[in-house]
């Protein structure tokens, strides 16, 4: 039963993902809201987001490239050992992290550093081989365990400030990557179920925008490394949301409204435009209702970008049907419900801000516990149609 976990990268990697953010959200919420001890000697704010950032969001990147890879290069998957490996050190680190009073700073740091390190060299080689027009993802796995590296360094040096601002220029960096990514798959997964329904599908593709969408979050994770809260930051995530908005435009999102494996990604992928621009109100009129901007970002974007491909990739690299079990729709709307309420609760619903991220954060943990309940059978169990992997 344990080999076939390690039979394929998104196997351990979404099972992983899955335990983190069913766990480390409720563990915030004890220690911000009832006072539960920190085994960490981090400042808790940066626990939480370093631990959902390069934990939770690390080990889904992780399995997604650990797929994706092989069927990129056509080389063979990985498998076995390696896979351990990586896994142990995922693992090692969360504990290590967790408890970090108890343990030197230098060894927390070179665990933590050391899982995006190994899987940057684990999927170097097929890409560098094979030439592949994706080679340049590598640069994202050694800008976050850069990342990383300065804000372990910064906690070292009692720097909160610069650690802060490490995990700003890191969730940049994950919007990247869902930018590159989603722009690539949602308008391919539309386009083939749409037509597999016998539907004629030609999706709109107006000239430079998926290019100028990449590029412009470029230059957002660019000017919060440098100037993060200046005016000019405002005003370019203003532009970065209007080209994130057009760019969805073309992919047709009310013809999958029957589809929950699609319309995730497409819901995904619209809290980018909508946390950008929440973003540009924020930092230039400054009105209360888009004070919580990052969280549309990371709770929105991130979050259900992340259970929308783990949810679907699973189902394909196991040989079943690309139709969710309704309980996992259910896990979308509860997602989703858990972006709207944190983003918006304070502001709109007029509820006190304890009671808001207390009901974000059970919203967001019963929709991952739901994940996990139909999907460990499915990363646990042999391919549906027999093959390998």
């Amino acid at each position: 039963m344990a080999c076939r976990l390690f039979a394929n990268g998104f196997r351990p990697a979404f099972l992983a993902a899955g335990l983190a953010a069913l766990l480390l959200v409720p563990a915030w919420i004890a220690v911000l809201v009832f006072g539960a001890p920190l085994g960490s000697s981090w400042p808790p704010t940066l626990w939480h987001a370093h631990e959902m950032l390069f934990g939770f969001v690390g080990a889904a990147i992780s399995g997604f490239l650990l797929t994706a890879v092989p069927s990129w290069t056509g080389r063979r998957g990985f498998a076995g050992p390696p896979l351990v490996i990586l896994l142990a050190l995922w693992l090692c680190a969360r504990v290590l992290i967790a408890s970090s009073a108890a343990w030197p700073a230098a060894v927390v740091s070179v665990v933590d550093i050391a899982f995006l390190l190994v899987l940057a060299g684990l999927v170097a080689r097929p890409l560098l081989r094979a030439r592949n027009r994706n080679t340049p993802l590598l640069l994202v796995l050694l800008l976050l365990a850069l990342c990383n590296g300065v804000f372990h360094w910064s906690l070292a040096h009692h720097d909160p400030v610069t650690a802060s601002h490490a995990l700003r220029v890191g969730i940049d960096i994950a919007l990247v990557l869902v930018t590159v990514i989603g722009g690539r798959i949602v308008p391919a997964f539309t386009a083939n179920a749409l037509r597999a329904t016998g539907r004629e599908v030609r999706l709109r593709a107006w000239p430079g925008v998926g290019g100028a969408a990449v590029a412009v979050m470029v230059a957002v994770a660019l000017t919060d490394l440098f100037r993060p809260d200046g005016r000019a930051a405002g005003i370019l995530a203003g532009v970065a949301a209007a080209i994130q908005a057009a760019r969805l435009l073309q992919w047709r999102s009310a013809a999958v409204l029957r589809y929950p494996i699609l319309w995730v990604l497409h819901l995904g992928y619209a809290w980018l435009p909508l946390g950008l621009a929440l973003r540009c109100v924020a930092q230039l009129g400054g009105l209360a209702a888009s004070a919580f901007w990052l969280h549309a970002l990371t709770v929105g974007a991130l979050g259900t970008m992340i259970l929308g491909v783990m949810t679907r990739v699973a189902l394909g690299h196991t040989g079943r049907p690309l139709v969710v079990d309704p309980l996992i729709t259910v896990a979308y709307v509860l997602l989703l419900a858990a972006g709207l309420v944190r983003v918006f609760g304070l502001a709109v619903l007029g509820v006190d801000y304890s009671t808001v991220i207390v009901a974000s954060a059970g919203l967001w943990t019963c929709a991952f516990a739901l994940y996990l309940y139909v999907y460990v059978p499915i990363l646990w169990s042999p391919r549906a149609d027999g093959k390998p992997g």
